[in-house]
């Protein structure tokens, strides 16, 4: 950065007088040199060296001020929010269909306890709590309490539809993260617009506003677990190896490309 500071150092008359003076500007000492003659007056530049922190050049002038390139940083951050907001809603869905397997096994449990008559050979004459058989009506009555209590509780939680919710919601997200995928690719051909381009960007960002207006409410777990997964164990990203393995022999680029290698 580079300063100049100019100040006025009077009028003398007589000889001529030189002098040379060290100023403190900032936390650097700057020399200075000053010369009067007579019916004169003359004015000192100080000027500040110190370079920029990024060897020279400013903050503005390291970032790029095409608006094509302004464009497509911001699609790339819309694109990073619906990867990650995709995936918390798929470890959403996964953690209700857990809760929902898990739920339905205790019911069949309570189920098989109160009609199977598990309770009452509980309490038989030859099983060692029979001196308590005075008490299998009354175990019986509170399993069938409990389970009516847990069926109600179970069908105003519904953990099923719940995770149901979120598979459709992170679906639906899917198909506009691809589309911004596919934005960012045309963002870099010059043949397209910066207009039109704007237009597709506008029109995917009203349908993921109507997207969020209806999908569940998401949390902090889900979203931790979200970034693990495509942080650390790259969930969105392939190899080169990886994709050609997917893919048809005809389609793969490690053969276009040793085609292409001169013999």
């Amino acid at each position: 950065m580079i300063r100049t500071v100019t100040k006025n150092i009077g009028v003398c008359r007589g000889a001529v007088h030189s002098f040379t003076a060290k100023v403190r500007l900032g936390t650097k000492l700057v020399s200075t040199t000053s010369t009067r003659l007579p019916h004169a007056t003359f004015k000192v530049k100080k000027t500040d060296q110190r370079a920029a922190p990024s060897g020279g050049l400013s903050l503005a002038q390291l970032i790029p001020r095409d608006p094509r390139y302004h464009f497509e940083s911001q699609v790339r951050e819309c694109y990073g929010r619906c990867a990650y907001t995709h995936k918390t809603h798929e470890k959403m869905a996964e953690r209700f269909a857990g809760y929902q397997s898990s739920l339905k096994w205790v019911n069949i449990v309570l189920s098989a306890l109160i009609t199977g008559g598990a309770v009452g050979a509980l309490f038989d004459a030859n099983s060692p709590f029979a001196q308590y058989s005075g008490f299998a009506s009354y175990a019986t009555a509170v399993l069938a309490i409990f389970s009516l209590i847990f069926n109600s509780c179970l069908k105003e939680f519904d953990p099923g539809a719940l995770a149901q919710r979120h598979r459709e919601t992170a679906s639906n997200i899917w198909n506009i993260r691809e589309s911004y995928l596919s934005l960012i690719t045309d963002t870099l051909d010059e043949n397209f617009s910066l207009e039109a381009l704007r237009d597709r960007r506008d029109g995917l960002q009203e349908k993921l506003n109507e997207i969020y207006g209806t999908a569940p409410f998401t949390d902090g777990a889900a979203y931790g677990k979200a970034q693990d997964r495509i942080k650390n164990k790259e969930d969105l990203t392939f190899s080169e190896e990886e994709l050609d393995k997917m893919l048809p022999q005809t389609l793969r680029r490690a053969g276009r490309e040793a085609s292409k290698t001169p013999k």
